[in-house]
């Protein structure tokens, strides 16, 4: 359902790809140049996990029937990740949130790039391994040592450390010098689910990933 199998050979031409994903200061120059107004922004709400909330704000929104870590807050955007009140000014060196793929189109075409197709985000993520689960390899955490940014401790109530975003360029990178390709926030590809699902793919896995039963924070997912 999650169309990773059957394992099948890929070709790609060569391209190129940023080291990371895009930060809150490029995004932030992106939209002081061009005036662009997010989705989130013109919606008036968006989805916030519940755990970076006050208890107040959580009171008050609603939240996914499926899914109740997630919370609709409004005046969520890029620049007030948790809603009204905060703010991402201190956090420049960290991945945009609340960002659709079109609102990430905007800013590719804005650098003359372009998200790469899920092939290639595939094939840079994996920096040079082949079958392996992680961009470094087998282990999720070799030696006992943290590798990418995932929810510490039991899910979604039980954190035994910090939850959240950390720098784009945060941990070690990969094989071809790429920064958290797993772990941390989703990323935007070009790819669709197929000619008969057209919503748009994402990868990557997010810090909310964990080891309980999540699995999303391998390269092949």
């Amino acid at each position: 359902a999650d169309g990773e199998g059957p394992v099948r050979t890929a070709h790609v031409a060569p391209f190129a790809i940023a080291t990371t994903t895009v930060t809150v200061a490029q995004f932030a120059a992106f939209v002081a140049d061009t005036g662009h107004r997010t989705d989130a922004e013109a919606h008036g709400t968006s989805l916030v996990f519940a755990g970076l909330l006050p208890a107040e704000v959580r009171a008050v929104s609603r939240t996914v029937l499926a899914t109740p870590w997630w919370c609709e807050v409004a005046g969520a955007t890029w620049f007030q990740p948790e809603g009204p009140g905060s703010s991402a000014e201190e956090r420049g060196d960290h991945p945009i949130t609340h960002v659709s793929q079109r609102d990430a189109l905007a800013y590719a075409e804005w650098v003359g790039a372009r998200l790469p197709t899920e092939t290639e985000w595939e094939y840079a993520a994996r920096g040079g391994l082949d079958q392996q689960p992680y961009p470094w390899g087998a282990q999720r955490e070799p030696a006992g040592r943290p590798r990418m940014n995932t929810f510490p401790g039991e899910f979604p109530d039980g954190p035994t450390g910090p939850v959240g975003t950390v720098p784009a360029d945060a941990y070690e990178p990969n094989g071809y010098g790429l920064h958290n390709t797993t772990g941390n926030v989703w990323e935007w590809t070009a790819g669709t689910f197929g000619d008969e699902d057209p919503r748009p793919v994402l990868r990557g896995g997010s810090f909310m990933c964990h080891a309980s039963y999540c699995r999303r924070y391998r390269t092949s997912a």
